[in-house]
């Protein structure tokens, strides 16, 4: 299981609450951005293309905690940049925690032996390590020999020190299925948690365009390592729901949640999520959900969304569809995603030439999900 009972039992009793009060758009985890700086420059990293000034800002305790009692989610993730440059950050962590919410820091773990022990072990804390792929995979992708050790050694060091610890994984173009079943297979002997998964989004800022992949190539191959996996009875554990990974395979047919995954950084509350970098910011969380144009972004709404299949985008999707649909939700739980077959019907596309000829075939608002093959109703 890779999300403790305690905190699936606390996020539940949220998202129930949210839906009895009638809330139809409310956050599920906050993305909490520190700073920008990164000790590592990662081929499809867009966070780091910013003038020397901004990289060396840093967001105050006081401004970061402010956010998490405004936001009120249930989990905070903790990006960058690379959080551990931040010199204040274990106060940010430990007031998170003071306020009995999941903390998930996300590090590329070159820095996690010397500051570790700034951090205490809790069930409110994990490490989610950032790994790539086994060692010529990830070093590839962050564009530095080395690292792939450095993050096992660190993974080994917090599992050792009791802490939670889960291994965050983005594939890029050119991944070989085998090659991925290795890894998940290896980080599982690691002892790790969990593992989250997504493909990797196409960062306009991003200095390489040519590592990421589009929609129809991510479900492929998901499909082939899922399949893979079921081959070798392989006990791979994800940090995510079920039918988000039935989602990345192909067989559910989502638009993006963006409202979610709300996201605040050194500029303000980003408009309209952590991936998109150029949409403008607001001052408050009340602004950003109150003037942020949610129509105009997603698959088929707006050209920046059409390749995403991202989880900070489509994992509250999945999991209001697990809520409206729990035995569909728990038949891929058991049995895993299905790895043959047709593909889920995509969005379809609302802007530009491409808008008559496609906009008929299935309505905007298939958001709950549908299976690999089914047609919409007219």
């Amino acid at each position: 299981m890779g999300i403790p009972l305690i905190q699936q039992y606390r996020v539940a009793r949220y998202i129930l609450g949210k839906k009895l009060s009638g809330q139809k758009r409310y956050p599920l985890a906050m993305m909490l951005e520190p700073l920008f700086q990164c000790n590592l420059a990662c081929a499809g990293c867009g966070k780091i293309d910013y003038p020397k000034e901004i990289l060396q800002k840093r967001m105050s305790v006081e401004d970061a905690l402010s956010a998490v009692d405004e936001c009120d989610a249930p989990v905070v993730s903790i990006p960058g940049g690379e959080p551990l440059i931040h010199k204040e950050l274990p106060q940010i962590v430990e007031g998170i925690i003071a306020r009995k919410k999941f903390v998930y820091l996300c590090t590329n773990a070159i820095l996690l032996p010397k500051h570790i022990d700034e951090y205490r072990p809790s069930p409110y804390f994990t490490w989610s390590i950032h790994l790539d792929g086994l060692k010529e995979q990830h070093d590839r992708s962050v564009c530095q020999d080395g690292v792939f050790e450095k993050a096992v050694e660190a993974i080994k060091l917090a599992l050792a020190r009791g802490f939670r610890v889960t291994v965050n994984c983005t594939l890029f173009s050119g991944e070989k299925p085998e090659e991925i079943a290795d890894f998940f297979d290896y980080a599982m002997k690691l002892g790790v948690e969990g593992i989250t998964v997504s493909p990797g989004y196409s960062y306009q800022h991003a200095p390489r365009q040519d590592v990421f992949l589009a929609r129809s190539a991510s479900k492929r191959l998901f499909r082939e390592i899922f399949k893979i996996g079921k081959q070798r009875r392989s006990k791979w554990v994800f940090n995510q729901s079920s039918l988000f990974l039935d989602f990345i395979a192909g067989n559910q047919t989502y638009q993006c949640t963006p409202w979610a995954n709300p996201t605040y950084n050194i500029f303000g509350w980003q408009k309209p999520c952590y991936l998109l970098v150029d949409e403008g910011y607001a001052k408050s969380y009340r602004e950003l959900m109150e003037t942020t144009a949610w129509e105009n972004y997603g698959v088929g709404r707006n050209p920046k969304c059409d390749n995403c299949m991202a989880h900070c985008g489509f994992e509250g999707t999945a999991v209001n569809d697990t809520f409206a649909h729990p035995l569909k939700a728990a038949r891929v739980a058991l049995f895993g995603p299905r790895t043959d077959g047709p593909l889920a019907p995509d969005l379809p596309v609302l802007y530009g030439d491409r808008a008559q000829a496609t906009a008929v075939h299935i309505p905007v608002s298939a958001i709950g999900g549908r299976r690999g093959g089914q047609r919409p109703a007219p």
